[in-house]
Order: C-alpha cells, then structure tokens, then sequence
C-alpha cells in the first residue's frame, strides 16, 4: 500500500513562502509580475490560464494576459515577446501552448529572454540546466523533484526510469534526476521491452498522455510512481498515464491524478516569477 505524495497541499505551502517573498519584494519597490501569452482559442489552455492568473493574484503577482487571435502571424508574436523582453515591469514571460500551426513555437520560445523565460524552455536555460549551472527548470519537472524532496525520497544511486521524451517533461526531468545522482533510463514509443525496463526501476515518472498506460504488473514492489499525466475519460473523469488503483498496492509512494503534479507545476511557476522579480 503506497503513501500518497500530496502535490495538492504542498503547492499550498510553497505559495504561501511565495506570498511571504512577494511582499518583501514589494517593500523594497519590486511588483513582480507575470506576462501571458496566448494564440488563439484552445479551451484547455484558456483553463490552464485562469488557474495561472487566479494563483499569481492569490500570491500577490501582478498579472497581465495577452489573447491574441488564431490569424496573429509569428512576426506579430514575436514583436510582442521583444517588446515584453524591453519592459521592465515585466519579470516573467510565458507562451501558452499549443499555439496555432503556422506559427514556429521554437523561434517564439528563443525569443523569450532568458532571464524571463519562467517556463524554463529557451535553449540557453535548457543547456544550462543540461551542464548544472542555476537556471529557470520547466515548471513540471521542478514540481515534481521538489515533492521527492518533500518526503524524503532519496534519489542517489537509484534506478529512475522517465517514459516519454517530451521537450517540456521528459528531457529536462532526466536531468533534474541526474543532478541528484540517480541512474536514468528514458523511455518513448520506440523502446523495446518496455514492461521490463520499467519493473526494474526503482522511481517510474510517467509523462506520455495514455490514460492507465502504466500498469501495476510494471511496477516493482516498493517504487516511487509519479503520474505527470492527465487525460480525460469517456464518462468525463479525469486519470493520468498510471492505473493508479494497481500501482497503488504495489508502490511505495504514489502521485493521485488529479492533485498531485498538476497543483505543483503552477507552484513552480510562481516561484520561478519570483527568483526572475530578484534578479537571479
């Protein structure tokens, strides 16, 4: 029987040390603020975004939306970025995705300067997230690594296997994993014997967006299962990429779907507002 790791009410507590931060900010002049962008009308982003704003002005984060339409035009996105870039009331800058397809999201997010790039996807904070140095970490991936710190899980010399290589997930949680010593394997839809890559690992992180995909016959007795997944069933409910109900009795700790990761990727984010309002 696994212990549940709280993604709910430890992101409580990291937004009230967010909110303790903020206002000594704003005793020394600095409002920090958060810039979001959003192209076109994709309603599970427009969610994404009013959770966003909701938790930045709980925390006391001044808040800015930018809902561009679905014709806006990737030089017109970019104009907007270097123009946010220039502002200096703005600390952080986040591009919600996905955007529309004509617009190259790669060029947008290497726009972003990387001193606001509080979603931690420009290719100078992923290389140097990549080489160690203090960077901005993709919002998902810190999440989940400062939960493991939470209680104690203890990564050096472990077996960590993450499936899914995703830019956002996978990539920069292989990294985050290496940082604190584990042995990392890498899963995606071409690796072979999956089932038995994964029932050697001793923390199994699932980010491939296939609901109940992961199996308790994959998980070895005793590991750490962290769900990064969330899919919406046929009937409406919501699960992640694990069938949390066979992981369960056979994990050590288990992330729930929902209010597990989910809670503490915007947690992250806030935080990640406030180290770029300091000038880290």
């Amino acid at each position: 029987m696994a212990q549940i790791l709280d993604g709910k009410e430890l992101s409580k507590k990291v937004k009230e040390n967010v909110k303790i931060e903020v206002d000594k900010l704003k005793e020394k002049g600095i409002n920090p603020k958060l810039a979001v962008i959003m192209v076109g009308n994709n309603s599970a982003s427009a969610v994404y975004v009013k959770n966003k704003s909701n938790s930045c002005r709980n925390a006391g984060i001044d808040f800015e939306e930018f809902l561009l339409p679905e014709e806006t035009t990737e030089d017109e996105l970019i104009n907007l970025i270097e123009k946010l870039n220039k502002d200096n009331l703005v600390h952080g800058i986040l591009l919600q995705s996905p955007v529309p397809k004509h617009i190259n999201i790669d060029r947008a997010f290497a726009t972003i300067s990387p001193e606001k790039d509080v979603d931690g996807f420009n290719a100078i904070n992923v290389g140097n997230l990549t080489i160690g140095r203090d960077c901005f970490v993709s919002c998902t991936p810190w999440g989940v690594m400062r939960m493991l710190e939470e209680y104690n899980i203890d990564l050096e010399g472990k077996t960590a296997v993450v499936i899914g290589r995703s830019n956002i997930v996978g990539k920069p949680m292989l990294q985050c994993l290496l940082s604190k010593n584990a042995t990392v394997t890498i899963c995606h839809s071409k690796t072979k014997n999956l089932e038995e890559v994964v029932n050697k690992a001793d923390i199994v992180i699932a980010a491939i967006g296939k609901p109940n995909f992961v199996t308790g016959k994959m998980i070895k007795e005793g590991a750490v299962v962290i769900d990064v997944g969330i899919n919406r069933l046929e009937d409406g409910k919501l699960c992640g990429d694990v069938n949390y109900k066979e992981a369960f009795e056979k994990a050590s700790y288990i992330t729930p779907v929902p209010g597990g990761v989910g809670p503490m990727t915007v947690a992250m984010l806030l935080e990640n507002v406030v180290k770029a309002a300091k000038g880290l």
